[in-house]
Order: structure tokens, then sequence, then C-alpha cells
């Protein structure tokens, strides 16, 4: 993935450190080919941490051919990607509880083998994360530089 990155490895933690948007995204089109379906991805960090970002290279990585926006006005947009996978991406800045989410549909794609969910400002819906979601932090450092940790 590039010789800058640097991966540290610990109680199941993974720590990259990415030095541009170019670099986030790729670092989320190879952690894309690691991911099969049904796996709910928490996502947090503040504004221009690089969430949306890292959606669009795991949206590239499952073979969506959509161009990827964040969904914040309309909270969930859905993409079909290769072999029948599906890309779920929610936007919860605007939700003040997983409710919120589950009245707009979500449980149909958070409950689905073949779907990959992404959800930017997860802290906002933490009621409803599943125990086996995988978490998403990111960091902003000097300049153009992001820590990434995924648990």
């Amino acid at each position: 993935m590039g010789a800058s990155l640097v991966y540290k490895v610990h109680k199941e933690i993974m720590k990259i450190i990415s030095n541009s948007e170019k670099q986030t995204f790729k670092i989320a089109n190879e952690f894309a080919k690691k991911l099969s379906g049904g796996e709910v991805l928490c996502l947090l960090g503040d504004l221009g941490a690089g969430k949306t970002a890292f959606i669009k290279g795991l949206a590239s990585g499952l073979g969506v051919k959509n161009i990827i926006t964040s969904p914040t006005f309309v909270l969930m947009k859905v993409y079909e990607g290769k072999n029948k996978i599906i890309l779920s991406h929610i936007d919860a800045y605007r939700l003040d509880s997983g409710a919120e989410l589950q009245y707009i549909g979500a449980d149909e794609y958070l409950n689905d083998s073949n779907c990959i969910t992404a959800i930017e400002w997860a802290d906002r819906v933490k009621d409803i994360w599943p125990k086996n979601k995988i978490l998403i932090k990111f960091k902003i450092l000097e300049g153009n530089k992001r820590e990434i940790n995924i648990t």
C-alpha cells in the first residue's frame, strides 16, 4: 500500500498513518478487499478527518461504479458493487438516535449478509451498533496527515 504507511497492531487495533486524502482512499480500497458482507463499519472523527474519503475508497474496492457523495441530507445511499455486494452509506450527523435510522429502514441493510454498511458520525447512533461492529476512528494530525485506528 505504500512505504510511508505505518501499521501497528495491538489487541486487534490497526493504526495507520495516512499522508493524504489520496492515500486514505487507497487504504480503504485495500481494506474493502478483506470484507465479505454483513460488516457494519462505524466511522468516528471530526469534520474533515477523512471519513468520506475512506468511504469513497471502500466503494471503489467493492466495485461500486457510482460517484460517492456524503448522504448528509438524505441520510442513506445504497450502491451495488461487484459480486452482488451492496454498500449502504449512512450519514448520521443530523440524527439524535438509532431509532431515527431504523425509521428510514436501515435495519434492512444492517442485518443483510450481502451488505456492508458504513456509518459516518456513528457515535450519534451508538444505541443500535451491533456487537460485531468494526470501529474506524479518524484523527487529524498536522497538515493532510490522518491517524486511522481500526478495531
